[in-house]
């Protein structure tokens, strides 16, 4: 295998820790330990489980009804439950579909494992919606995969109810595979949250983690759901990487799961908040136009003026100490990601900074 170079955490390396301010983060802001306000004196550090600790997959299992545990593999991270699931379906010459633009992992590996990865277009002037007559005109007798993230990474998109239940129609029809990367499923803006696609087909994998809406990214806890035959596959794969998570990450994740609602309500009341911030800045901005994200915690606005994506974000860090992610890392110029859900004062600060980086150069034309 061979992987091409990692755009958005190679500029993550270079660039986050030298800044004072980051706007570009895609989570939300992580939680201090002492919100867990618990001992571990007694916690034993064993080796865990190839599948999982049984009650962590039983919490998980509650937001994937009629699935049972064993339908559930927990990985290092949701990117590692992308990886293993690639790893279990793709084979050299397989056609893979993935929307675009997108968390570069998702059509990278496929590719390095051999797989003919077709991009499907989410586009600026189509409000970055998902095209299923499209979808299913890409489709061919080689095709084994299609893979979507919604809400989307950088954009902000959501699908209806009827978009998804037409996916999956398409995979069942040609008998094929849906991954699904539902790290942001449950914080949509406009629309009541879709359900996983995992509980609506065994030929969906549904992807999530800890990371992005709990604010618990540093533990490492992500998760797969499928059918038991790939969730198979899939920890055999596990057997020559990662093994097992780590014991005290999977503890913290069960107390954090038994307090669910209490993070979806910080992170949404967060998001909300900082969401505001960032609409009346877009609409004070002659030279920016965006697509409100309809969920996610990022969103990903479009700027008229002379400059790179890379050279507008270099600027920003090496100048004003901000940290912003470039459209040149998702394959796309003349954008930049914005993060919504760390401190309202920080972000209402970083934008400052962005406009006073932006009037530095000529402006263009829409």
């Amino acid at each position: 295998m061979k992987f091409r170079p990692f755009s958005l955490e190679d500029w993550f390396a270079e660039y986050e820790l030298q800044c004072r301010i980051n706007i570009s983060e895609s989570g939300i802001l992580p939680i201090d330990f002492s919100w867990f306000d618990t001992d571990l004196s007694d916690l034993k550090l064993y080796y865990g489980h190839m599948l999982g600790d049984l009650e962590l997959r039983e919490l998980i299992a509650r937001d994937y009804p009629d699935l049972s545990p064993d339908r559930i593999l927990v990985t290092t991270g949701c990117i590692e439950a992308n990886f293993v699931a690639f790893a279990s379906l793709v084979q050299p010459g397989d056609h893979v579909i993935v929307e675009h633009p997108n968390y570069q992992q998702l059509y990278e590996v496929p590719r390095a494992l051999g797989g003919r990865v077709e991009l499907l277009r989410l586009r600026y002037e189509d409000n970055y919606k998902l095209n299923v007559d499209e979808l299913n005109e890409m489709v061919t007798p080689k095709t084994k995969l299609i893979v979507i993230s919604h809400p989307n990474n950088p954009t902000g998109s959501v699908i209806t109810l009827e978009t998804l239940k037409s996916i999956i129609e398409i995979v069942e029809d040609n008998n094929i595979y849906l991954l699904s990367d539902e790290i942001y499923r449950e914080l949509s803006f406009t629309h009541k949250p879709l359900p996983p696609a995992a509980t609506l087909s065994d030929h969906a994998i549904s992807n999530s983690s800890m990371s992005k809406l709990h604010g618990l990214p540093g533990l490492r806890i992500g998760w797969m759901v499928a059918d038991k035959a790939i969730v198979d596959i899939a920890k055999e794969i596990r057997s020559y990487t990662t093994i097992c998570d780590s014991t005290l990450s999977e503890h913290l994740s069960k107390l954090a799961l038994k307090r669910k609602e209490e993070l979806m309500t910080r992170a949404e009341r967060i998001a909300k908040t900082n969401l505001e911030v960032m609409r009346r800045w877009v609409e004070n901005r002659d030279d920016v136009d965006w697509v409100p994200p309809e969920g996610s915690l990022v969103t990903f606005p479009r700027f008229y003026r002379n400059v790179t994506s890379t050279e507008l974000c270099k600027l920003l860090a090496e100048n004003y100490r901000v940290f912003v992610a470039p459209g040149k890392c998702f394959d796309i110029e003349s954008h930049f990601r914005i993060g919504f859900g760390w401190s309202t004062d920080e972000l209402r600060e970083g934008l400052e900074f962005v406009g006073r980086a932006l009037d530095r150069f000529e402006p263009i034309r829409k």
